[in-house]
Order: C-alpha cells, then sequence, then structure tokens
C-alpha cells in the first residue's frame, strides 16, 4: 500500500538516488535542498507502508498566485507503471484546487509519449513548444490543467 507525505530533509538521498536513475541531466542535492526551504516549493513523496518509510517516487511543485506549477516527477523505475505518478500528480491537483488556483502547468519532454500520454489522461491539455528547453534538440511541450472546468 503506497500512501503521499510531505518530504523532508532525511528523504533526500533517495530522491536524489532516483533522479539519478531517472534523469540524463539530473537536479543536485543543492537544488533539492532549496526547493524545500522555499515557502511556495512543497515535495511530496510516495512511500511503501512497511518499507522502511523510504521513498519510491516524487513530485516537486511550486503553488505561486493562481498557478501550480510542476517542476519535477520521478518514480524508481523498479515501480514504474504502477499509478504512483498518477497518485502524486492528484495529490498536486487536488491541493491546488484547495488553494484556489486556476490552472496546473508542466513541461514534458517532446520524446517522453509516456508521460504525456499519463498527462492526458488527466486532462492536461498540450499547449505550446519549447524549443531546445531541455537542450539541443531537445524540445519541452508546455502542458496546463485548466482547473475552473473540473471545480
Amino acid at each position: 500500500m503506497m500512501r503521499v507525505r510531505e518530504a523532508t530533509e532525511r528523504d533526500l538521498p533517495r530522491i536524489l538516488e532516483i533522479e539519478r536513475l531517472c534523469f540524463a541531466q539530473p537536479w543536485t542535492l543543492e537544488s533539492f535542498r532549496r526547493e524545500l526551504l522555499l515557502p511556495f516549493s512543497r515535495i511530496l513523496v510516495a512511500v511503501e507502508n512497511g518499507a522502511g518509510g523510504q521513498p519510491v517516487g516524487f513530485l516537486c511543485r511550486w503553488l505561486v498566485a493562481d498557478e501550480c506549477h510542476i517542476l519535477n516527477v520521478a518514480v524508481h523505475p523498479d515501480y514504474r507503471r504502477s499509478g504512483i505518478a498518477t497518485m502524486l500528480l492528484n495529490e498536486s491537483i487536488g491541493e491546488a484546487k484547495t488553494k484556489h488556483s486556476h490552472f496546473v502547468t508542466l513541461e514534458v519532454r517532446r520524446s517522453n509519449l509516456a508521460a504525456r500520454s499519463l498527462y492526458r489522461k488527466l486532462h492536461f491539455e498540450e499547449q505550446r513548444l519549447r524549443r531546445n528547453y531541455y537542450g539541443p534538440g531537445e524540445d519541452a511541450i508546455v502542458m496546463e490543467l485548466s482547473l475552473e472546468k473540473r471545480r
């Protein structure tokens, strides 16, 4: 059974491990530490009950003005395709609604078809392209979920 909780400093080594397994250009430990300190930032972790509380996935988001912006979502490769990313996203979407945000945004690699499919299932819509966002030849698609339609 999985549950979502707020990340703490103790979770950072495991979050960094997941980050490095999932991304070619991973965030640094300092980046995650800074996110824990920012008042508008929040890192959520998915943990398996009975597994020592070790995170198996995480999500970092900003909640600013009327927008929730998802900066980073990752799930340990051993736990993929088990609903963890959906659970983390739904938690953030629910929080955004509670805080009266009007929309949730994120960027996703154009080549990441699995993630784009997941976001579409959650009713995110592809809005625009950001050329070379992830480096030469690595475009991002900006996706947005309107919460006005979903209240």
